[in-house]
């Protein structure tokens, strides 16, 4: 993956040739905007990311522990710009809007060595609760593994 030098990339397609600088920097990169799939069958679709590596989308999962109708929402976040690194790290937060809940997600923008993206991340979704006294219980941890929806 990183080489270590920003800009210059591990191309799977290409290892094992003798290639110059220049050539390394055209190697693929990994994208963050589209639509992705979980999983657990969740999916989200991730906008254009703008020169800051701020993005927003939409998530809709398709696990819940509520009984309430569940509903498409919204989410905010960053990644790392994509000329430091060919898989940027990023996180998000999502405002779910048929609960009282909130989640994170981190992760990072991989790319197979088959050249498909995928997206590997960890989540923290915290509930909210009546006091101080049900805190241990109000916080999940989790991963999740997204690809390109076809």
């Amino acid at each position: 993956w990183a080489l270590g030098t920003p800009g210059l990339w591990f191309c799977p397609e290409l290892s094992g040739l003798s290639l110059g600088p220049t050539l390394l920097r055209s190697c693929s990169q990994c994208l963050l905007t589209g639509s992705w799939r979980n999983d657990l069958g969740s999916n989200m679709t991730i906008s254009a990311v703008d020169s800051t590596g701020a993005f927003s989308g939409k998530y809709l999962t398709a696990v819940s522990a509520t009984s309430r109708r569940i509903l498409e929402s919204p989410f905010v976040g960053f990644q790392h710009p994509t000329n430091e690194t060919a898989q940027p790290t990023f996180g998000f937060t999502v405002k779910w809007t048929f609960t009282n809940n909130t989640a994170v997600f981190v992760g990072q923008c991989f790319m197979g060595a088959d050249g498909k993206e995928f997206l590997k991340t960890m989540w923290l979704l915290r509930a909210a609760v009546e006091s101080p006294g049900d805190d241990w219980k109000a916080t999940r941890v989790g991963t999740n593994l997204f690809v390109r929806n076809p």
